[in-house]
C-alpha cells in the first residue's frame, strides 16, 4: 500500500528532492524562494562547466553571451525564442570571431556522454517578471533549466499543476524564463506524472507510462521497488541519459507548434533501433490517431545521425497519403524529395542525395506493364521472374541504390507481397532493411502475410491502450431498428383490396407486383428520413456527441444512397458539418467508399462500403 497517498504537497516535494539527490545523483542547488537574481541561465553554474571542459575564456564568454541574447529575445514569440534555444543547445554555439577564422562550436551539453554534464535541481525558485512567480522544481543542466516539475497534493487533481505551468509562459507572468525549457511537468502522487513543452494545451498533456518487457528493455526502477507513480515516473524520466536523449531525440518543432513524443512512440523509436543495427525488418503497429508519421520522423533523423551513409524512403500506396508524407516532414524542417515518376525514383536512388525520399509503390513498376500489374499481385499476367528480369533490362546500366537504405512501409498491410514489393526490393538492393506501418486491424490472412513480408513486431500499441491513454475515442456500436414501410402492414392491405375489388386475379397481381416496387421507393426515402431524424436527434441529446466530443458512423448500401443520406442531412442542423469522401481504385474489381457525419469544428458524415 502506497503511504504517501493524502500526503501534503510539502512532503511530496521534499520525497522527490531527496530521489533526485540520492537516487539520480543530481546536485541539491537548495531552496532559492528569496535568492535574488534567479535565472534560466545560471553563468557562474555553466562558465564552471565549460571551463571544465577545455573552451578559452574568450569562447566561454562569447558562448554564454550569445546564448543569453537567443534565451533574452522575445520578439518573435516564446515559440521561436525556443525554437532558437534548442538549436544552440543541440548544435552548439559558434564563435568565430571572424568570416576569415575557422568555424568553432561551443557545445553547452554533451548529448553523446551524458555523465560528463553536471545536473542540477532547485526548489521554490523565484523568478522575477511582470507578476512574480515561483515554479516547485526546476532542473539545470549545467546550469541551464531545461525543465519545470510543479506539484499538487494527491487531493487536488495534477490538471492545477499542468494549468501553472500555462500560466506561467503567458505575458504578464515569466515567458522569458520559459525559453530554455524543454520540457514541463505537472504530478501528485494519485495521478501521476504528466509531461508537455511549451504552448501545449491542457488536453494534449500526456501522462508518462513506461511499458514493462520485451520489446523495451524494462526500467530498472520498477513498480514493486516504487509503488508510487509519481515516484517511479520521475525515476524513470529524469534518469540523466533518458532526459538527454529524450530532449535530444524525441523534441520536434512541426509547423509552428513543439511538441514531445508520446510514450508510445518514444518505446516504438526505441524498441525499433536495436534492429535497425542488425538491420533486421519489422512492424510497428500503432493504433489508429496514435501519431504514426511523427515516429516516422523521429526514427528516420535517429537513423540519419546513428548509422553511416543512411538513407531513407518512404513508400505509400496513394496519392494523398504520399503528399501527406511529404508536408509533414517540412513541416519538420526535414528536406523530403518526393519522387513524382518511376524515371525520377530511380534517379534519386541512382544518386548520393537526397538522404530523405517519399514515393508510391506504383513507382516501382515498369513502365511498359500497363494494367497487368497491380498493388497485392490480384492479376499479374506476368511470372515474377519474367517481370524483374524485363524491369532489370529497364533501369540504366550503372544502376545502384546508393547508401545504407532503410524503407519504411505504411499502411504495409495493403503494400505486402506482389510484384511491385518485389520490384521494390530488388531495386533497392539485397540489403534493404524494411520496416513497415500500421494501425488497421489486421485479418488472420493479412497478419500472416504482413509478418513473412515484414517480419516480427517492433512494437505494437494497441486500441485499447490507446482509448485509455485518451489518445483516441472509443467506438460504441448501437444497433438500431427502423420501420420499413408506409403505415401499418393490414391497413395498406385494406385500403389495396377496396382499390382493386372486382379486378381480374391477373390484372391484380400485376398491380400488386408494380404496388411493391412503388412502396419500397417510398418507404425507401420515408425510411431514411427517420434515420437522419434519428441521428440528428442523438447528436443533439447523447452527451459525448452534443459536447463535441464524438464521432458517430453511418452504414449504407450504395453510393446513391449514400448521397441521398446526404440530400437529407442538408435540410437539418447538421448542414455544413456533413461532406461524401469516396475512393475508389480503377485498377482492381474492388471498391471502397467512405461517408462521414460528425458533430463539432471536423464533423463529416462516414459511410462505408466494400465491393468485392
Amino acid at each position: 500500500m502506497d503511504t504517501n497517498i493524502g500526503a501534503k504537497e510539502r512532503v511530496t516535494q521534499n520525497r522527490l528532492i531527496g530521489l533526485f539527490k540520492n537516487v539520480l545523483k543530481y546536485t541539491c542547488l537548495g531552496n532559492w524562494e528569496t535568492r535574488e537574481g534567479n535565472a534560466n541561465i545560471e553563468e557562474t553554474l555553466l562558465t564552471a562547466y565549460l571551463s571544465r571542459r577545455g573552451y578559452t575564456d574568450k569562447e566561454i564568454r562569447s558562448a554564454i553571451a550569445k546564448f543569453k541574447q537567443a534565451a533574452n529575445s522575445l520578439g518573435g514569440g516564446l515559440y521561436n525564442a525556443n525554437k532558437e534555444v534548442y538549436t544552440l543547445l543541440r548544435y552548439g554555439v559558434n564563435v568565430q570571431a571572424e568570416v576569415t577564422e575557422k568555424k568553432k562550436m561551443v557545445h553547452l551539453i554533451d548529448w553523446a556522454n551524458p555523465m560528463e554534464n553536471d545536473f542540477q535541481i532547485a526548489e521554490e525558485v523565484t523568478i522575477q517578471g511582470e507578476s512574480d512567480r515561483r515554479p516547485d522544481l526546476v532542473v539545470y543542466v549545467n546550469g541551464i533549466a531545461l525543465a519545470v516539475i510543479e506539484l499538487k497534493r494527491s487531493t487536488v487533481s495534477a490538471h492545477e499543476g499542468i494549468r501553472q505551468n500555462i500560466r506561467n509562459q503567458q505575458d504578464g507572468y515569466i515567458p522569458r524564463f520559459f525559453t530554455t525549457i524543454q520540457l514541463l511537468f505537472a504530478g501528485n502522487d494519485t495521478e501521476g506524472l504528466h509531461y508537455g513543452v511549451i504552448k501545449t494545451p491542457e488536453k494534449f498533456w500526456l501522462r508518462w507510462k513506461e511499458p514493462c518487457g520485451e520489446p523495451c528493455k524494462p526500467s530498472r526502477f520498477t513498480a514493486e521497488e516504487y509503488p508510487n507513480e509519481l515516484d517511479r515516473s520521475v525515476l524513470q524520466f529524469f534518469e540523466p541519459a533518458r532526459l538527454l536523449e529524450y530532449i535530444h531525440d524525441f523534441i520536434i518543432f512541426d509547423g509552428g507548434i513543439k511538441k514531445a513524443a508520446r510514450p508510445n512512440q518514444y518505446f516504438a523509436v526505441k524498441a525499433a533501433q536495436p534492429r535497425i543495427c542488425k538491420k533486421q525488418n519489422g512492424i510497428i503497429w500503432h493504433s489508429q490517431g496514435s501519431g504514426k508519421s511523427l515516429t516516422m520522423i523521429w526514427l528516420a533523423r535517429w537513423i540519419r545521425e546513428n548509422v553511416s551513409d543512411a538513407r531513407v524512403v518512404i513508400i505509400t500506396d496513394r496519392d494523398e497519403l504520399d503528399k501527406q508524407i511529404e508536408s509533414g516532414f517540412k513541416d519538420a524542417g526535414e528536406q523530403i524529395q518526393r519522387a513524382k515518376s518511376g524515371g525520377k525514383l530511380i534517379e534519386m536512388l541512382n544518386a548520393a542525395e537526397p538522404w530523405l525520399i517519399c514515393t508510391l509503390i506504383h513507382k516501382f513498376g515498369n513502365k511498359n506493364d500497363g494494367d497487368a500489374i497491380s498493388v497485392g499481385n490480384k492479376k499479374a499476367s506476368k511470372s515474377l521472374d519474367l517481370y524483374l528480369e524485363e524491369l532489370a533490362k529497364s533501369l540504366p546500366a550503372d544502376f545502384r541504390a546508393k547508401g545504407d537504405v532503410y524503407v519504411f512501409v505504411d499502411e504495409c498491410h495493403r503494400t505486402q507481397g506482389g510484384m511491385l514489393h518485389e520490384a521494390m526490393k530488388h531495386i533497392m538492393g539485397d540489403d534493404v532493411m524494411l520496416i513497415g506501418f500500421t494501425g488497421t486491424p489486421l485479418l488472420h490472412t493479412d497478419k500472416k502475410k504482413s509478418i513473412e513480408t515484414f517480419g516480427s513486431y517492433i512494437h505494437s500499441y494497441k486500441f485499447n491502450e490507446a482509448v485509455e491513454d485518451g489518445v483516441i475515442l472509443d467506438l460504441r456500436y448501437e444497433a438500431r431498428n427502423v420501420e420499413q414501410y408506409l403505415g401499418k402492414r393490414e391497413k395498406i392491405d385494406e385500403w389495396f383490396d377496396a382499390k382493386t375489388r372486382g379486378v381480374s386475379s391477373v390484372a391484380r397481381a400485376a398491380l400488386k407486383e408494380r404496388w411493391a416496387k412503388m412502396e419500397k421507393l417510398f418507404s425507401s426515402k420515408e425510411r431514411i428520413d427517420r434515420i437522419v431524424a434519428d441521428i440528428c436527434q442523438d447528436m443533439s441529446t447523447k452527451r459525448a456527441l452534443a459536447g463535441g466530443y464524438g464521432n458517430a458512423m453511418l452504414v449504407a448500401d450504395s453510393i446513391y444512397q449514400a448521397c441521398r443520406y446526404w440530400e437529407v442531412f442538408q435540410s437539418t442542423e447538421l448542414k455544413g458539418h456533413c461532406a461524401v469522401v469516396t475512393s475508389y481504385d480503377a485498377s482492381t474489381d474492388c471498391f471502397s467508399c467512405t461517408l462521414r457525419c460528425v458533430r463539432g469544428h471536423c464533423c463529416n458524415l462516414i459511410w462505408l462500403r466494400n465491393y468485392c
